[in-house]
């Protein structure tokens, strides 16, 4: 099925009245998150859409209309457009944000380019889910399904022992946006096995959290996987009853964040020769 900018696109739309001045629009984009805001006229169609930077170079004209300095129109899409026909828009045109208009013209939603990437990373945990799935089916011969649903953090039983206090920071910026993919988990009698996403887990707990959205994968046949699986071994021998059991890792970093800064390190040495398909710079372009 077919991806759609309505299934991702936010409803609730922070804008600017055509009417409002240069200062009121300065003053409620200074408030918001954001890096522009899109401008509707009277009876709520889209006319244009202001940013930061073009409300700073009129910032010594506070009392006039917005409307004297926006250019009337901007890039928009549809509820209906799929969902990487948009996102094409928005890398091609470099948007932050692309408005969605209804068949009047009326504004009905904002696309923005994190909820482009979001709709990338839960696109990607079917994939996952259904690779384990295969790979439980092969390993005891026993049909195996997923399905996607809500499991309670302090009952998932983990499989990592460690994780980075780093990698936790990260995790609680996409809870906090609801930016992060579903976690994958193994049901198998009364037990939630975690399999993938202990960060987010570990990060959901300290955060308040009593339950995470999850990938959960069910043996069709429940009353013959009775087996010790490998993610059992694993969780009985370091000790892994509940996800406060996991190790946080406070005095090194995830092994990603590591390699990256070693790079950047060698970028700022001068170090380029070291560093794999580097550019010399003796290339003409």
């Amino acid at each position: 099925m077919s991806v759609r900018v309505k299934d991702y696109m936010v409803l609730e739309v922070e804008h600017l009245a055509e009417s409002a001045t240069i200062g009121e629009a300065i003053a409620r984009l200074t408030k918001s998150r954001h890096h522009g805001l899109p401008v509707t006229d009277r009876r709520g169609r889209l006319v244009g859409f202001v940013s930061a930077k073009e409300l700073l170079r009129h910032a010594d004209e506070a009392t006039d209309s917005l409307g004297k300095i926006i250019r009337p129109g901007t890039y928009t899409a549809y509820p209906d457009t799929g969902l990487d026909d948009a996102a094409r828009i928005m890398f091609r045109f470099g948007l932050r944000d692309l408005p969605i208009i209804d068949p009047e013209g009326r504004l009905c939603g904002i696309l923005s380019n994190l909820d482009v990437v979001r709709s990338h990373f839960e696109r990607a945990s079917p994939a996952k889910a259904d690779t384990l799935k295969r790979l439980l089916s092969e390993r005891y011969g026993l049909p195996f399904s997923f399905h996607r649903g809500l499991v309670p953090i302090d009952r998932l039983t983990p499989t990592q022992w460690k994780v980075f206090e780093d990698e936790l920071e990260g995790r609680r910026y996409e809870l906090e946006r609801g930016f992060a993919e579903p976690v994958l988990v193994l049901q198998k009698g009364d037990r939630w096995i975690l399999v993938d996403g202990h960060h987010r887990a570990l990060a959901a707990r300290e955060m308040g959290l009593t339950q995470l959205q999850a990938f959960v994968l069910t043996c069709d046949q429940p009353q013959q996987f009775v087996r010790e699986t490998g993610f059992e071994r694993i969780a009985k021998e370091h000790h892994l009853v509940t996800v406060a059991d996991i190790e946080i890792d406070r005095s090194s970093h995830h092994p990603l964040i590591e390699v990256t800064t070693q790079l950047i390190r060698r970028f700022e040495a001068g170090e380029l020769k070291d560093v794999p398909f580097a550019s010399t710079g003796s290339e003409k372009d």
